[in-house]
């Protein structure tokens, strides 16, 4: 078997290293502007703003449409990820508690309005989960306690 000897000097290599860690970054770059706007569709959007109507006429301080957005998107996010799941209803009711850690947490009736937010972020993001959630959430003992 025959070697070749190495023809090209050392600058050459590195010039050729640093153009493709070069055109690597750029792409990388470019990949990162387009899914960041991609997820600022006009859907999303919209469903942002049909949420934020939705909670103002429940009486709720509404967060703005850009954090909607970015928590939300235009598929509800984590919220619509299986919210009848066994881990997602926990998580939810780990949010209705006292506010303790540890030991001392324990559940308490909890106001109907957090309830209502949970439901309206289903109902406009995921409807097809909102029957389901609703049977859950018609279980729970809540009450008009935040006034």
């Amino acid at each position: 078997m025959s070697t070749t000897t190495e023809t090209s000097d050392r600058r050459h290599r590195s010039m050729l290293y640093i153009g493709a860690a070069v055109v690597i970054v750029i792409l990388m770059i470019i990949g990162l502007i387009t899914f960041s706007s991609a997820r600022s569709t006009q859907q999303a959007q919209q469903k942002a703003d049909q949420l934020i109507a939705a909670l103002k006429a429940e009486g709720a301080r509404a967060p703005s449409q850009e954090q909607i957005v970015r928590v939300l998107g235009d598929d509800g996010g984590a919220t619509c990820t299986d919210p009848n799941e066994a881990l997602a209803r926990g998580t939810f009711l780990s949010l209705l508690v006292n506010g303790a850690a540890g030991p001392g947490i324990r559940p308490v009736i909890a106001d109907t309005k957090v309830v209502r937010g949970q439901l309206l972020i289903i109902k406009i993001y995921c409807p097809d989960e909102l029957e389901n959630f609703q049977n859950f959430v018609d279980k729970l003992k809540t009450r008009n306690v935040a006034g």
